[in-house]
């Protein structure tokens, strides 16, 4: 198996989640904001689980992009305290904060989402792929304003090198085996927080 089609792991993957902030989430419109919202915390909650290494950002709180999401405080408290609190950079992979501390985890597989395809995560994930990095960009823990601002982007960071996936992909990746502790606990956070709601079998008997 080579090492671009090598899934991520645990122990060799990061979680970054760029300006999920309560102002900005408002410009979600390509999907609905509560399955970006519900999506972008379960990857916090996959992360707890894990312990995967987690990366947070925001840029310019004060203004109407506005605090991150105040569960991610709850969730990943530590990370919270510790967040990239850029001044306005635009590509938050620019910013010698957050760069520093991504490479801080030491991780080399980096699981991105940002509250915008189109602005937030399309330039750092580029970036970090053209530095070397294997990136995922989670797209259901992202979303745009406009169908066409979010389809180029795409197309852009497929060029790019970035792989493109799915919150329930992403954490089945991570999980391999649902029969492990983690796995069970992973499984149950899909079922509760990010799938359909589903009729237990002996009931739909």
């Amino acid at each position: 198996m080579t090492a671009s089609i090598a899934p991520f792991r645990p122990d060799d993957t990061a979680l970054l989640l760029i300006d999920h902030q309560v102002g900005t989430m408002q410009l979600i419109k390509n999907i609905p904001l509560d399955v970006a919202r519900r999506n972008t915390l379960a990857l916090a909650k996959a992360a707890r689980i894990l312990g995967l290494p987690v990366v947070l950002t925001s840029s310019q709180e004060d203004r109407l992009q506005g605090p991150l999401m105040p569960e991610l405080r709850d969730i990943l408290p530590e990370a919270f305290d510790a967040r990239v609190k850029r001044a306005g950079i635009v590509n938050a992979w620019t910013d010698a904060n957050f760069r520093q501390a991504v490479l801080a985890t030491g991780r080399r597989n980096l699981a991105m989402a940002g509250v915008t395809t189109d602005v937030c995560l399309v330039y750092p994930s580029i970036s970090a792929v053209a530095e070397g990095f294997r990136v995922q960009a989670i797209m259901d823990a992202s979303g745009s304003p406009f169908e066409l601002s979010e389809e180029m982007s795409r197309r852009r960071m497929q060029d790019g090198g970035v792989v493109l996936t799915a919150t329930n992909t992403f954490i089945a990746e991570l999980a391999q085996d649902w029969s492990t502790a983690h796995g069970d606990q992973l499984i149950r956070l899909l079922f509760t927080d990010v799938l359909p709601a589903v009729t237990p079998a002996q009931e739909a008997a």
